[in-house]
């Protein structure tokens, strides 16, 4: 039994060592001493009891005071509390640190807590960025479209990174500046003949402010004639001209045929009468002779002077075809 309870002590005290080992991270702590970070083992102990993973705290923390930066652990640990990439930060502070740029880690924190990349931020101040707009067409005074692309050379503003507009502004503006500055030129030709006029109108006009950029330049990189706005809008003009005398002739022929039946349909009407009256000529003779009123002679000569009428008209006809 002696035997045992050596070892059972051994193997208490190896469990021990496992757990604290495993709980504190001395190691960690032993690598900040060594590149002349001083942390406490009390403070690492909190991180852990506080669930931060204190290799998140001290290796940032490391880089910035190898970089000469002066930046405290609660710092770092209160950026990461809140939801802050610590590692991209002290990247940015040092790259704005080496590229001598004013930035403070207050405001490299609220930067990267407003879902900006701070780190890519710092680099585009450092080295500018090449965006390019897509094609953009505007049709000059004389109706011919031009179309062009332009390339903007932009520079991150720190300042103004926060609650500033992004890339899709600059572009949506100089776009705008583009199309302005064609639609006032009298022509096309004095685009292609100088593109850099678009450059200095839109240049001029301050597209930047209100954006988390400063513009630097803008290039035209393509200049391209389109259609004849002007020809093409006159031709559809005309065609729509066309249309409407067409349909306003199809509206008086329509009229004229409709009133040409209506005097058909009248003409027919009055013959109709007319047949109808003749039909009863027969019967008044007949009531007439009946009665008294016309006697027999009387008949006669009413015969009489209808056969004179169609003689006189038959030669009135052969005279007028001899004629001929």
């Amino acid at each position: 039994m002696f035997e045992i309870l050596p070892l059972l002590i051994i193997s208490v005290l190896v469990l021990v060592l496992a757990v604290f080992f495993s709980f504190v991270p001395v190691g960690l702590w032993i690598s900040a001493l060594a590149a002349g970070v001083r942390v406490s083992i009390f403070t690492l102990i909190g991180m852990r009891l506080r669930r931060v993973r204190p290799v998140r705290i001290v290796q940032p923390l490391i880089k910035a005071s190898k970089a000469g930066l002066d930046i405290s652990i609660n710092q770092l640990e209160s950026h990461l509390l809140s939801g802050g990439h610590v590692d991209n930060v002290v990247d940015a502070l040092i790259a704005a640190h080496r590229a001598d740029l004013q930035l403070s880690f207050e405001r490299a924190a609220a930067i990267d807590l407003a879902g900006r990349n701070v780190l890519e931020a710092v680099r585009m101040s450092v080295k500018p960025k090449i965006i390019e707009t897509p094609m953009v067409a505007a049709v000059a005074k004389n109706g011919i479209e031009v179309k062009a692309i332009a390339r903007v050379t932009v520079r991150a503003n720190l300042p103004r990174l926060i609650g500033g507009a992004g890339e899709e502004t600059i572009l949506a503006r100089v776009g705008e500046g583009i199309v302005t500055t064609i639609g006032s030129a009298d022509a096309h030709k004095e685009v292609l003949e100088n593109p850099d006029l678009i450059s200095e109108r839109v240049l001029s006009k301050g597209l930047d402010s209100g954006t988390a950029f400063e513009i630097l330049s803008i290039d035209i990189a393509d200049v391209d004639v389109g259609r004849n706005i002007g020809a093409q809008l006159q031709i559809e003009q005309a065609e729509a001209d066309k249309q409407i005398a067409q349909a306003k002739a199809e509206e008086r022929r329509a009229i004229a045929i409709a009133q040409e039946q209506e005097m058909k349909a009248r003409v027919q009407e009055m013959r109709a009468k007319v047949v109808e009256a003749e039909a009863q000529i027969p019967q008044a003779l007949a009531a007439a002779l009946s009665s008294g009123n016309m006697g027999v002679m009387d008949y006669y000569n009413l015969e009489n002077i209808k056969a004179d009428t169609k003689m006189r008209e038959g030669i009135g006809i052969e005279d007028i075809s001899s004629n001929e």
